[in-house]
């Protein structure tokens, strides 16, 4: 009774063993899986899993990281997002970190990304790093608070949270949730509402706790709701059954279990 709603199925590290990692989904009970776009090179395999597995979706878009790659439009993206198996535009946003010489060829990538949210009509899965200001001005002024999404492995701090919240986002908790110095990630875990809070992955990367350096797989989402228990003092079942009906709400999707 889990949705992994931020995972990268498609790499190699996991594609390679991708059976195992699906009955190892099972056996944790992590019914559903969003493999996640960042490049529209790649976006076939991406689609071919969620077509060819019922119980994985995808989504369409450019990562804020990737360059030298087919720059989408707004008319590309709105069209690659009316499979029904798409069912969010991202993963896109801003990152300073790894970007910091072009950022506002990142912005228009960006707007691009929230104007082909509006005119689908499907959510946008947002990454921010060192960019959070930023990000937000963007959601603001494109209007992405009428289709809303998900501010995807948070670790800002509750302002920009309550910031995100405000219009009308999610927030999507990864492993990080689980490590011993991550105390502004956790404050903020105790303090989203419960009603708007995501787990993820991102696998192959980020395991939580008690697999942290190694390989990330979807059944490890187990671990982040939780750590999520945990901080709250709610039960597993509850954390997991609010995680997954926010999913079901956000994503439109009432076939889950």
């Amino acid at each position: 009774m889990l949705v992994d709603s931020h995972c990268h199925l498609d790499f190699p590290d996991l594609a390679g063993r991708l059976p195992e990692v699906l009955q190892r989904m099972r056996e944790n009970q992590v019914d559903l899986a969003v493999c996640i776009g960042v490049n529209l090179e790649d976006y076939p395999r991406v689609l071919a899993l969620a077509e060819a597995q019922e119980n994985l979706y995808a989504t369409v878009g450019v990562h804020p990281e990737y360059t030298d790659i087919e720059e989408p439009t707004e008319e590309r993206l709105v069209a690659l997002a009316s499979h029904p198996k798409v069912i969010a535009i991202g993963e896109t946003g801003l990152d300073y970190y790894w970007q910091k010489d072009k950022p506002e060829w990142q912005r228009e990538r960006f707007r691009t990304h929230i104007r082909a949210a509006r005119a689908s009509g499907k959510p946008l899965v947002v990454h921010t790093r060192e960019s959070a200001i930023d990000t937000l001005r963007l959601l603001k002024e494109e209007g992405a608070d009428t289709v809303g999404g998900v501010m995807h492995c948070f670790t800002e701090n509750w302002e920009i949270a309550r910031q995100a919240l405000d219009l009308g986002f999610y927030l999507s908790f990864s492993g990080i949730v689980t490590f011993k110095n991550a105390t502004i990630v956790k404050e903020v875990a105790q303090k989203c509402p419960l009603d708007r809070m995501l787990v993820e992955t991102d696998a192959p990367y980020l395991a939580p706790v008690p697999y942290r350096g190694k390989q990330n797989e979807p059944a490890y989402v187990r671990y982040v709701a939780e750590e999520i228990a945990r901080l709250r003092l709610l039960s597993f079942e509850e954390v997991a059954w609010a995680t997954t009906e926010n999913f079901s709400r956000l994503f439109k999707i009432s076939n889950i279990r």
